[in-house]
């Protein structure tokens, strides 16, 4: 895929002012600004796209300390107002993340401190967290599953050709020649989705809830149909590098099948069932047909044309098997401590996502929170299994089940932690009854 140019202008004058350093704490100026852009894009929208505003309460956080600086009173009245803004302290138990998130008794946008600088880059965040806040109440969030098929070398190639494809569709003038790249698109798709007969739902599951949020803020903080086009080609690049594609691949492929759903079929976001697919409603608004059987090698040759990027996944297989053989040895061969899941909170990266063949999905940085207390993972890795009912970390030996290499575990008053299921491993119970 080539490298795309978007059409960013420079710098906001207050935000290059104003411009945060890595560990300042949330300046006020630059909270209100963003306050306010976020105000100006949702009633400028003024609930054209979903049926509904999109403005709410929004607060940013700084990590370090947890500081709030909010654009409205909580409900709880916990909040101080200052100037027209509100601030406070998150508490720790209340989980930090770009996210909708309910705390002292508002539903907020939260946003984790510092922001963007290119404003078209903080506008469409702005946008796609503040329609994470009322997604649920339009109907459009799904359950989520492993999605753990693309971290294969076949899964991987197939969604990357999609991808070039789709960048291509997304550049095209000509409605006959777009429609060509998509239907090649489609194809990649489809041959994924025959390798893995769980792809279809898993996928579509996670473009309903990030694709869209993505989709969204593209089209409301961007203008004009070609800066949205450069954005979507934009949005395939840059998940490129990623480490994973496992949970991170929705935040690309949303913004490219909804603006090529907004040009075959404008009416499309009043069709999205619980069973939606946007592969399948773009192929529709077209008259594509999925089950075709077309030349993919042929389809990959046109993509890949000087193997390269076909060789770049044979390597990478080959250091995932090694990766795999670790993780195995580690997390679920040698000694573990299992923390059982029952009301979790989960805060991670999603590009760092890797799946561990059928056990589950491994997590190099998280922090995971439930009724035992937290885990905070940095530089290690935690198993969450698939079935979710428990997550692992691996157990030093003669170690205290507190601390291990990347993690550290911190537990509510009467938990502790008590001999596992296997011999060597540790668990947490909770206090009597």
């Amino acid at each position: 895929m080539p490298s795309p140019r978007m059409r960013l202008p420079c710098l906001a004058v207050v935000l290059c002012a104003l411009a945060p350093t890595a560990h300042a704490a949330p300046d006020p100026a630059v909270a209100g600004y963003v306050f306010g852009e976020a105000r100006r894009l949702c009633k400028a929208d003024g609930g054209a796209l979903w049926g509904r505003s999109l403005c709410g309460p929004i607060m940013i956080v700084d990590p370090a300390d947890r500081a709030i600086v909010a654009s409205e009173a909580d409900a709880g009245g916990v909040l101080v107002e200052a100037d027209g803004l509100y601030t406070g302290t998150l508490p720790r138990e209340a989980m930090l993340a770009n996210t909708a998130t309910g705390w002292s008794g508002t539903r907020w946008t939260q946003l984790v401190w510092p922001l963007p600088l290119e404003p078209n880059l903080l506008r469409a965040m702005l946008v796609h967290e503040l329609f994470h806040r009322v997604q649920p109440e339009l109907g459009l969030d799904r359950p989520e599953a492993g999605n753990r098929h693309l971290d294969s070398q076949h899964g991987r190639y197939l969604l990357q050709l999609e991808w070039r494809a789709l960048a291509r569709a997304l550049m095209a003038d000509d409605a006959a020649v777009q429609r060509a790249h998509v239907a090649d698109a489609l194809a990649f798709r489809q041959a994924r989705r025959r390798l893995f007969p769980a792809a279809a739902r898993e996928e579509a599951a996670l473009e309903i809830n990030e694709g869209l949020a993505e989709y969204t803020g593209v089209r409301v903080a961007l203008a004009r149909d070609e800066e949205r086009r450069a954005y979507g080609v934009y949005a395939l690049a840059r998940f490129l590098d990623a480490p994973s594609f496992v949970r991170s691949f929705a935040y690309a492929s949303g913004p490219a099948y909804g603006l090529l759903l907004d040009r075959a079929d404008p009416g499309w976001r009043g069709q999205l069932g619980a069973d939606a697919d946007l592969g399948r409603m773009l192929a529709t608004a077209l008259h594509i047909d999925l089950d075709a059987t077309p030349d993919l090698a042929a389809h990959e040759r046109r993509y890949d044309p000087d193997r390269q990027l076909h060789a770049a996944e044979e390597a990478r297989e080959r250091q995932r098997l090694e990766r795999l053989a670790a993780w195995r040895r580690d997390l679920v061969d040698g000694p573990v401590l299992v923390l059982p899941l029952q009301a979790s909170g989960f805060q991670f990266n999603p590009q760092t996502l890797a799946a561990l063949d059928d056990v589950g999905t491994v997590y190099p940085t998280l922090r995971l929170t439930d009724r035992w207390g937290e885990l905070v993972v940095e530089g290690g890795a935690a198993l969450v299994h698939a079935d979710r009912k428990r997550a692992v970390v691996a157990l030093p030996r003669g170690g205290d089940g507190l601390h291990g290499e990347g993690w550290t575990l911190a537990l509510k008053p009467g938990w502790k932690l008590v001999e596992g299921p296997r011999k060597g491993d540790l668990t947490v119970t909770g206090p009597a009854p």
